[in-house]
């Protein structure tokens, strides 16, 4: 655990997740249950290898994420969300409906949006169902 700057829980939190990187790791992970780190450096945002590398040790090391061996090659390594990781997917949702408001969506993520605002809860709880299937 890193030290923390204060007791308040969304200091708290913000210091394992807040940051653009972790959050876009996260999604990546929730939208494709599993990415290599070469399918992470092929996202639209272009990460850095050494933040890449950053961020990943980062939320290993506070349990948001793990890895495992990839079934095909001995090169590779699995991310995934771990229950911790999982149970930030209200707040990614949240976000997306926030982004989707106030900033302009590109018409390929509007249809899964949309789907999130008509119902969230369900949206939410499939997400978990699919994420936990390991």
């Amino acid at each position: 655990m890193t030290k923390k700057r204060s007791d308040c829980p969304i200091s708290s939190s913000l210091e394992i997740w807040g940051d653009k990187w972790s959050l876009l790791i996260i999604r990546d992970l929730m939208l494709n249950k599993e990415c290599t780190y070469g399918e992470f450096l092929k996202a639209d945002e272009k990460i850095a290898t050494n933040i890449l590398a950053s961020r990943l040790q980062h939320l290993l090391d506070n349990g948001v994420i793990d890895k495992k061996n990839h079934p095909d090659s001995k090169l590779k390594i699995l991310y995934h969300l771990t229950e911790k990781g999982i149970d930030l997917i209200p707040i990614i949702v949240e976000i997306n409906i926030w982004g989707d408001k106030y900033l302009p969506t590109p018409p390929d993520k509007k249809k899964m949006i949309e789907n999130m605002k008509k119902n969230k809860e369900k949206f939410i709880e499939t997400a978990k169902i699919y994420l936990s299937e390991r």
